[in-house]
């Protein structure tokens, strides 16, 4: 994206800032901060998934957005079967701590993408169709805060938030 470097540098910030949101609503961190462990597999009624499956459709995705923009060869992946785990819990505490530190990996990793000077944000992803990174950073920002709201409901459902 070509322009004024201090507008560049402002938008930059703006989507680094956006992929780690609490601007307008809830972050990542504070929707899965302190869900007993025993709540992690509950989906309340009504409700088609629980906390794990929900953090984990949000890992598994934010993980092929950007591998999509980063990978040398990059395979789509099935869907749904390939975004949405079956287990309603985690099998212990171990899965649950490495499904949140992917995340928070894969988060830092696009804000370094995000931050990369040799990285034309308006260009189209080099395997990709009409991808641009930009839609791409978006599409993985957007689609978190989406289902960082249903976490931040599930556990109103559950009687576990504020």
């Amino acid at each position: 994206m070509g322009g004024d470097p201090a507008q560049l540098e402002l938008l930059i910030m703006q989507l680094v800032n956006l992929l780690d949101s609490k601007d307008a609503h809830a972050s990542f961190d504070a929707a899965v901060k302190g869900i007993a462990p025993k709540l992690r597999g509950v989906a309340p009624i009504g409700w088609e998934y629980s906390a794990w499956q929900l953090v984990e459709h949000i890992r598994i995705a934010q993980a092929d957005i950007l591998e999509f923009c980063v990978a040398a060869r990059y395979t789509e992946k099935k869907w749904p079967d390939a975004y949405w785990p079956k287990p309603a819990a985690p099998a212990n505490a171990a899965a649950w701590a490495a499904s949140l530190t992917a995340f928070r990996r894969d988060r830092k990793a696009f804000q370094a993408l995000v931050r990369n000077p040799r990285i034309d944000l308006g260009a189209v992803v080099p395997h990709g169709t009409t991808q641009t990174y930009l839609r791409e950073i978006l599409l993985a920002a957007d689609h978190t805060a989406y289902h960082v709201g249903q976490l931040v409901a599930l556990r109103k459902a559950l009687g576990i938030w504020g």
